[in-house]
């Protein structure tokens, strides 16, 4: 029998969203997980904002729609709101009603910005990774460290000479600019638009771009990011940040940790401040003039931490192609290393349902 085609739009429905979402989906875990990391900040919330005045949106709701951002590669706030606006999943997610209405697109940009003062998105990673059910999934001992381009969201033709004697664009939006015999370097010259972004390339096979560092240091079990941070495009960035990462996640630790890495990070410089933080450093060593030996190499340990290491590139993979960092689009170095932890705290998100064993019916 034919279904009738009747459109019933105009009448009333009683929308139940918690009946709506089914029992097995995997944003219930997270969900879940999510709640009880924002509930232990509350404190910290209660710090940014006024007792009195206008009522703000909730910091608890601009974090859960900003990992829904990341989750589902909206591209901008502006396609978010839209989403927001008509589709149930997301708004039980946030935690808004059926009825309520949705934020403007630049009230949610302008109220996020206020998380960056606070360093809401590092305090929030470390709130998820204490969680009672994520915490025994974490290795104490072995990490691993490693750092990835992100492309700054700036033009060349921005890159200007900073004493104003090259020639600008044409006219118009997008004028021509001619940089044939012009040598362009950042000690002379920055972007009008992203003055944090630098000119860099990671090897000599690829194209210069306006860049920001990435930088992760993750644990060897299950490879899960447990310190993230973002800084300027610079050819030490990876190594210092590397060990600001694991001394700011285990500070004045005496007991003896490894640290695997790749081959950027075998000099001697960078061996001996692991070695004096009590770290061994299982990097991978150069062919010539390295600075670990057999005494390193030796040990199956080493030979499990190279194997490991390679996990992190899981992380910066899909918060490259799902999360949207490969290219990303906010402007200056605050603003970055936010999208980029939230994006790696995404990360781990998103792999809770199948590591707690929350199958999807």
């Amino acid at each position: 029998m034919r279904g009738s085609d009747e459109r019933t739009g105009s009448l009333f429905s009683f929308v139940d969203l918690e009946e709506r979402v089914p029992k097995r989906h995997p944003l219930r875990k997270i969900r879940e997980i999510v709640n009880d990391a924002l509930a232990a900040l509350d404190g910290e919330f209660s710090k940014l904002y006024a007792a009195e005045g206008r009522p703000s949106i909730a910091p608890e709701k601009l974090l859960r729609a900003s990992l829904l951002q990341a989750f589902y590669s909206v591209r901008s706030e502006r396609q978010l709101m839209e989403q927001l606006d008509y589709n149930l999943l997301f708004r039980w997610f946030v935690g808004l009603g059926v009825d309520e209405p949705v934020w403007v697109p630049t009230v949610f940009t302008k109220n996020r910005d206020r998380l960056l003062d606070a360093d809401v998105a590092a305090k929030f990673m470390s709130a998820v990774l204490a969680h009672r059910e994520v915490k025994p999934l974490l290795s104490n001992d072995h990490f691993s460290v490693d750092g990835t381009l992100v492309e700054a969201w700036a033009s060349l033709k921005s890159f200007r000479a900073k004493d104003g004697s090259d020639e600008p664009p044409g006219p118009g939006r997008n004028g021509d600019r001619d940089f044939h015999g012009e040598k362009r370097k950042n000690d002379t010259h920055a972007s009008t638009t992203d003055p944090d972004a630098k000119l860099y390339r990671k090897s000599s096979n690829t194209a210069a771009k306006l860049s920001y560092i990435g930088h992760a240091l993750a644990e060897n079990r299950h490879g899960l990011i447990v310190e993230a941070d973002a800084t300027k495009a610079t050819s030490r960035a990876e190594r210092e940040a590397a060990l600001a990462m694991i001394e700011r996640h285990d500070p004045g630790s005496e007991r003896r940790l490894t640290l695997a890495a790749d081959k950027g990070y075998d000099t001697r410089g960078f061996v001996a401040a692991c070695r004096e933080m009590c770290v061994t450093p299982h990097v991978a060593a150069k062919v010539r003039h390295s600075a670990i030996d057999g005494r390193t190499t030796r040990h199956p340990a080493y030979a499990v931490s190279q194997r490991k290491r390679k996990l992190i590139e899981e992380a910066f993979g899909w918060a490259k192609t799902i999360a949207g960092v490969a290219k990303v689009k906010v402007r200056g170095l605050a603003r970055v290393r936010h999208c980029f932890t939230l994006a790696m705290t995404a990360y781990n998100l998103i792999r809770m349902p199948k590591l707690l064993g929350w199958a999807t019916a």
